[in-house]
């Protein structure tokens, strides 16, 4: 069996006249962590949105173990609990507690009971160092420990991979850094993650694959050594030049 879990061919995106994607191809396998870069609107959140179709690309394919996620007739919710989606604006439910915005998708979409949902949500929950604020209301809490809630939810659907967009970027400086150890801690367990962000030290240091867009197109991928090290295009020595000062 290949440790191929997504295929993503020839994708492309528009809105109206505005072509937001143009023709991209990668793929992602089991336990890799793809970070990718690249200016605001270079179309890397659409990119994730089409992924997770929370946005309907315009043309190409989206394969999910060799079968197409955009044929008619796919089950959309059963591919998103095993592709699992961290916003930047944490999206948790305000009128429930911590606790039970890590239950309530387990319940309605796996179907399991509340014992057994959670007995998992307070795992995840312990795992992201937030088992104390179970019975907290998010308007309770910082905003670092609700994105941490907001990974414990995701992790607790136990999906195949974890998609990040700017987990980081609604955030303080001084909750970035918590919020990172999490994903850290992730990675070293081998969960496998499609990163968007602005964290380049994270994508440098962290990931096994870096992807730099602009203008809607993959300009260059590879280790994080050759992308951060001896980038070999212009456009993507220019843009860490403005993050590394080279």
């Amino acid at each position: 069996m290949s440790d191929t879990i997504l295929q993503i061919r020839h994708l492309s995106k528009t809105f109206g006249t505005n072509v937001v994607l143009k023709d991209i191809d990668f793929s992602v396998s089991k336990g890799d962590v793809t970070s990718i870069i690249g200016a605001s609107g270079s179309g890397k959140s659409t990119l994730l949105r089409c992924v997770n179709l929370l946005e309907t690309p315009t043309s190409g394919e989206i394969l999910f173990h060799d079968a197409s996620i955009l044929q008619r007739g796919f089950n959309v919710p059963a591919y998103r609990t095993k592709v699992g989606m961290v916003f930047q604006s944490f999206n948790l439910f305000s009128n429930m507690t911590v606790l039970e915005n890590c239950v309530i998708g387990q319940k309605t979409v796996l179907h399991k009971d509340r014992v057994s949902a959670e007995e998992t949500a307070r795992v995840y929950l312990d795992k992201v160092g937030m088992s104390p604020y179970i019975n907290a209301k998010p308007s309770q809490i910082s905003g670092g420990q609700k994105q941490r809630v907001a990974i414990a939810r995701a992790l607790a659907m136990e999906p195949e991979v974890l998609l990040f967009d700017e987990p980081t970027s609604a955030l303080d400086p001084q909750m970035v850094g918590e919020v990172l150890d999490v994903m850290k801690t992730l990675v070293s367990e081998g969960l496998t993650m499609l990163v968007v962000t602005h964290e380049m030290a994270f994508a440098r240091d962290v990931s096994s694959r870096a992807v730099f867009m602009k203008d809607g197109v993959i300009w260059e991928e590879g280790a994080p050594e050759q992308i951060f090290g001896s980038p070999q295009m212009p456009e993507t020595q220019e843009f860490l030049s403005r993050f590394f000062g080279r």
